[in-house]
């Protein structure tokens, strides 16, 4: 087939400017018919109105109705004009069909792409339920649907398939259903013949050609050359390129040898090395922070998983609406090639401050509300103020904490807190006041960290009530204690608050010393560890241990607050909140100087919800070594809810081999696992 350019001349054709022209408006024209001879003349050119009726025609002036006035319009008949049903025509009567399809399982056997269940998720005949309210409607259907498995079949490779259809009737009896066929005969499948990547040089030279993931001889399957070319336009910036660009595809088929030919232009760019920030928009911080939260240095090849990185630290610091982090060229040359490139922060800070509260309700400790407001920048950069009230059953107090985030450097955090707090529990009643320090490297939700430490001091005094045994009553005692700490930990799980798999382990260290009456120093020590087996992908089994132990000084000497309880639902549920150990003749639990506990549980989650089956065990004891006797057990069943920031739980457990004054049952209300 040749095609003429257009715009040029044709030869032998009569030139257009000399003809003739007639408008659209005039080619839309009915021309009307010529009048009878005589009654307009040749040079008569005036409008219909100026001609006048023949002065001879007795027509005109003879009949009465030509004569007679128009009536008024209000006598009109306006009714609607209805129109009778054509003659044999019958009403619509409702069709029930059933759909076949052949031969599609041909295709659908030379691939996991699974046609047939992708034709049914899609189809219009399978969306009609069998029914249809005509045979027209179902026709439409089937066309409809004959183009959608042709877009199936293209979309794996076979572009010379044929789809025909059909209905058929079968001489079934009157009211049963039809069959609405699609006969697909699929062809050959057409396969990559070659593999063309139209692209500047890059380093290295295979960088582009490795992570395209398709070999000649594959099949052309639409959505492993999207999935292949989405793998260059990552690779490409993580490698250097941040300006890269993957541009259309071009698939040439060949019907002979069922081939095609493949080609993929890409726009490399200049491959770059970071420099430094700049900020702009309405700013939480300036450059010198960013620079601080940022895990790349100036000169390092541009990786767009720590600009990734960055956006996410960013956000976490809940100081910001939006936040983006793009880079931009600068044009100068780094001298290897490379050139570099300032990476521009848009800053949108948000709200700083935040009102929160909590609520709980645990056996043995009574119901807990908590609330807090926080300032989350009120020295910037990331430095927050927060006030904290707890008001419930056995505790209220109040605390101040001043925290620095990223504290010259990314992850750490410096604390400072003063609080004041009353106690009134079964083992003890505490009336407290407490300064602390703190500098930790800690996990977060979005980033588990493999290793966490913290580094703390502190210094408090407090009026506690204790079982004397030579006075055989409870006295009111003061102390002064002054206390280092140390704590280091290993996270291998698969979510902070949430975990299905891996382990997690964590020891503390906490040198003290005793200051009311005469420096005595001691050290109490506790090890946890927990693990998560996924039997399935709902079904968990979880286990936890704990020890702890104080040396170098009596029970007695020690405040009763920082002695070691079990029970409660972060110990042994089953149990009331510290009341498994030691006992004053009363019947209170006065603490030990060591501890043993252990659970296991079995949880399986259903969809937003969950069940837990759970067995703890434990014991306090008044030797500074757990002897492993006396060990009490509880079990019971739980259920979750779960959140996007976590789950909610609620336990309900029993004690085994119940004693006189314990609970049959108690409940445990919080959020997040029991660990």
């Amino acid at each position: 087939m040749l095609a003429l350019p257009i715009g040029e001349a044709q030869i032998g054709q009569p030139d257009p400017s000399n003809q003739p022209t007639i408008s659209s408006e005039e080619l839309g024209q009915e021309v009307p018919p010529l009048p009878p001879a005589g009654t307009m003349s040749p040079d008569d050119t005036g409008d219909a109105d100026d001609v006048e009726a023949p002065a001879n025609d007795p027509s005109v002036e003879n009949d009465p109705e030509l004569n007679r006035a128009l009536p008024p319009l209000e006598q009109f008949d306006v009714r609607e004009v209805e129109f009778a049903d054509p003659a044999g025509a019958e009403p619509d009567v409702e069709i029930r069909y059933t759909v076949r399809l052949e031969g599609l399982e041909v295709a659908d056997t030379s691939t996991d792409a699974d046609l047939q269940g992708r034709f049914n998720d899609l189809s219009a005949l399978r969306e009609g339920d069998g029914t249809a309210a005509n045979e027209a409607m179902l026709r439409a259907r089937l066309e409809e649907d004959a183009e959608l498995v042709r877009s199936l079949l293209e979309s794996e490779g076979w572009y010379s398939g044929t789809v025909s259809t059909r209905i058929d009737h079968g001489g079934a009896a009157e009211g049963s259903p039809v069959v609405a066929v699609l006969q697909i005969t699929p062809g050959d499948r057409y396969s990559i013949g070659s593999i063309n990547i139209a692209a500047d040089l890059t380093t290295p030279p295979d960088l582009l050609r490795q992570n395209l993931p398709i070999e000649i001889g594959d099949p052309i399957v639409a959505e492993r050359i999207q999935a292949a070319e989405a793998t260059v336009s990552v690779a490409l910036p993580e490698n250097g390129y941040p300006f890269a660009k993957v541009g259309q595809r071009d698939v040439l088929l060949d019907a002979d040898t069922h081939l095609g030919d493949y080609t993929l232009p890409v726009t490399i760019g200049p491959r770059s090395r970071f420099n430094g920030f700049r900020t702009t928009g309405d700013l939480a911080f300036g450059v010198e922070h960013i620079d601080t939260i940022a895990r790349f240095e100036r000169g390092e090849l541009y990786d767009s998983r720590k600009v990734d990185d960055l956006r996410q630290a960013l956000i976490a610091t809940g100081l910001f609406n939006t936040v983006s982090v793009q880079p931009e060229r600068t044009g100068q040359q780094v001298g290897d090639g490379t050139e570099y490139v300032t990476m521009v922060v848009e800053q949108d800070a948000g709200p700083p401050r935040t009102l929160a509260a909590t609520a709980g309700y645990q056996t043995g400790e009574g119901f807990r509300l908590e609330g807090s407001w926080t300032h989350r920048n009120l020295f910037p950069p990331e430095g927050s103020l927060g006030v904290s009230a707890v008001a419930g059953t056995s505790e209220q107090g109040a605390s101040v904490i001043f925290r620095r985030s990223n504290a010259g450097k990314r992850d750490r955090s410096f604390q400072l807190s003063l609080d004041a707090r009353r106690s009134r529990l079964d083992a003890f009643n505490a009336l407290t006041g407490r300064l602390a320090a703190r500098l930790s490297y800690d996990s977060t939700p979005i980033w588990r960290k493999p290793l966490t430490w913290a580094l703390g001091a502190e210094i408090l005094g407090s009026i506690e009530e204790d079982y004397d045994f030579d006075a055989g009553e409870r006295k009111k005692r003061k102390f002064l204690i002054g206390a280092l700490s140390g704590q280091a930990g290993i996270d291998r799980t698969d979510s902070l608050l949430d975990p299905t798999k891996g382990f997690r382990a964590q020891a503390l260290v906490q040198p003290e010393a005793a200051l009311s009456d005469s420096f005595r120093p001691y050290a109490r020590g506790q090890l946890d560890g927990s693990a998560y087996y996924p039997v399935s992908g709902d079904l968990v089994i979880a286990g936890r241990a704990r020890i702890g132990s104080v040396l170098g000084v009596d029970r007695f000497d020690l405040a009763p607050s920082r002695r070691f309880y079990g029970g409660g639902g972060g110990s042994v549920r089953g149990y009331g909140y510290q009341q498994l150990g030691p006992k004053d003749p009363n019947g209170d639990p006065i603490g030990g100087l060591s501890l043993v506990e252990g659970s296991a549980e079995v949880r399986y989650r259903f969809g937003d919800y969950g069940v837990v089956g759970f067995v703890d065990a434990g014991q306090s004891y008044a030797e500074r070594f757990p002897t492993f006797d006396d060990i009490r057990v509880g079990v019971g069943v739980g259920v979750r809810y779960y959140t996007n920031f976590g789950p909610l739980r609620v336990d309900v457990a029993t004690p085994l081999n119940r004693r006189e004054g314990e609970s049959r049952f108690n409940v445990y209300v919080s959020i997040g696992q029991a660990f």
